[in-house]
């Protein structure tokens, strides 16, 4: 993928059809151009390998199993966009995740445009790019977390995600259909995750997530 410096072409992620919208505008008065829109990962994919953009701009969490699966795949398929993840979680653990994932940059949907478009041009030329409201959380996270991962950091990805469908009000079930697994494999990442965490119950799970910033 070329990486023209003057205007990075971007493909949207995000199931809010009229957030999309009002991003792409924003995007080409900042002369962006913006190659398509998708509202779920499949679209997405077929979109991103149509368009070839040079970013990928997405939400953290919409239909076909939201951004981690998303990047993932996009990185294990190589020469993927440079990622940028726009969410409206301020909290570290999101970041954390979608950074070792393979994602490029972690920005909130509160920051002003002007950081929108820092956070664009940023991952286009090869950098990384945190939210500056998280960013020396992260880095300490990075800097210090070398050792043995316990609590939410020990947690797999499909846990981690089924934690915090968990903490949303999802059942069983309809988090299981969300990540694209049998429930009776959402049960035994519900096991894992009880014994992770030390805890005795989902009841117990879903107070951990809420006290941890992991919802949503």
């Amino acid at each position: 993928m070329s990486t023209s410096e003057s205007s990075p072409t971007v493909v949207l992620v995000d199931d809010h059809a009229m957030v999309r919208e009002a991003l792409a505008q924003l995007l080409e008065e900042e002369g962006i151009r913006v190659l398509g829109q998708a509202g779920e990962r499949h679209e997405a994919a077929r979109l991103i390998a149509a368009t070839q953009p040079e970013v990928l701009l997405l939400d953290y969490s919409f239909p076909g199993g939201g951004a981690l699966p998303l990047i993932e795949s996009l990185r294990a398929g190589g020469n993927p966009p440079r990622i940028l993840v726009l969410t409206v979680h301020e909290s570290l653990h999101y970041a954390v995740r979608v950074l070792e994932a393979g994602a490029d940059g972690y920005l909130i949907k509160s920051s002003a445009v002007s950081e929108l478009v820092d956070g664009i041009r940023a991952v286009h030329a090869g950098e990384i790019y945190v939210t500056p409201k998280l960013a020396g959380a992260v880095f300490r996270h990075l800097r210090d977390g070398r050792g043995e991962r316990t609590g939410v950091e020990a947690l797999s990805t499909r846990e981690f995600e089924l934690l915090r469908l968990l903490a949303a009000g999802s059942r069983l079930k309809d988090a299981a259909r969300v990540l694209n697994i049998s429930t009776s494999t959402a049960s035994t990442y519900r096991t894992r995750l009880m014994e992770k965490l030390k805890v005795e119950s989902t009841a117990e799970l879903i107070r951990f997530a809420l006290e941890n910033d992991i919802s949503g």
